[in-house]
């Protein structure tokens, strides 16, 4: 009688310490998901507070009107940075995402173990450690001198950001497709590059997505190719290929290394006006992957 209350004591507290286990994990993923949101909440918060001054008060002009050619000048506007970080960020991930994806797929369906796929995925590994800085050099030496200041230049430094990015984040998502899709595509008589485009891709299409636009939000932020390969302008310039450039990112550390209120008060705006465009973009696409998934369901 005694041994069976023993065991059912030691079942007891066994079920006990699950329970305390159990409680304690999720007490300190709470305490982490807090942690984790202060700075975040702080930083978007400060932003917000302190942009969103020039931004509605001089809407629209903020979003139209040509920079101050005087830095120290107060008022707007952000038009030219906001058309350049457009079409330079729109070019780099056109070069960036498809040869990206294309690598990933190449990894994780073709290569494997290979030598070549190694090869691929060290040297992504060595490029997602370079500096920005190192970066945006190299395409001033290879490009720049040679075809002078443009924003395509700097939509190259920022796609050999990107790169790395995308093909690490598509080769996961990849990895996560179940194997058993792969096989009843192949039991149907389909050939391995109609499964990958047909089952495989539409599989992993929300993880590629958000590898993608993590790549595209990095891209758009960085400031220190640009400085190289664009150059720094007051007036608009959509093309691309022709001619130097601006971007809201190059006017960030233009702004916010004057000490005057004119600058200081628009550097902080086109900070808010950056987070809002990549808020912007990620949404839309979030939503372009949500209808595009009901459309293959049905």
């Amino acid at each position: 009688m005694s041994t069976v209350l023993t065991a059912a004591d030691l079942r007891g507290s066994r079920r006990t310490w699950r329970v305390i286990k159990s409680k304690l994990m999720i007490g300190l993923t709470l305490l982490s998901f807090i942690v984790v949101l202060i700075p975040l909440v702080t930083v978007i918060g400060t932003v917000i507070a302190k942009g969103a001054g020039i931004v509605f008060r001089d809407f629209p002009a903020w979003f139209t009107t040509d920079i101050p050619v005087r830095t120290r000048a107060e008022g707007p506007g952000m038009g030219p940075a906001i058309i350049g970080t457009i079409v330079i960020t729109a070019a780099a991930s056109a070069l960036a995402i498809p040869i990206g994806i294309l690598a990933a797929v190449y990894l994780n369906e073709y290569g494997r173990n290979s030598r070549t796929a190694r090869t691929v995925r060290f040297l992504s590994n060595v490029m997602s450690g370079v500096p920005s800085i190192v970066m945006g050099l190299f395409i001033y030496v290879v490009y720049t001198l040679r075809f002078g200041l443009s924003g395509f230049a700097g939509s190259i430094a920022l796609a050999c950001l990107m790169l790395p990015v995308v093909i690490r984040s598509s080769e996961e998502m990849l990895r996560l497709v179940p194997n058993h899709l792969r096989e009843a595509s192949f039991a149907l008589g389909t050939r391995k590059s109609r499964t990958i485009l047909s089952v495989v891709l539409p599989s992993a299409l929300p993880g590629i997505v958000s590898g993608s636009l993590l790549a595209v939000a990095r891209a758009a932020g960085e400031t220190a190719p640009l400085l190289f390969t664009i150059g720094i302008v007051t007036k608009g310039n959509w093309d691309v290929f022709s001619g130097p450039n601006t971007a809201l990112s190059a006017q960030i550390f233009r702004n916010a290394s004057a000490v005057q209120a004119g600058p200081q008060e628009r550097g902080w705006g086109a900070a808010l006006t950056l987070v809002a465009i990549a808020f912007l973009f990620t949404v839309l696409a979030r939503l372009a992957t949500s209808l595009y998934q009901r459309r293959q369901a049905r």
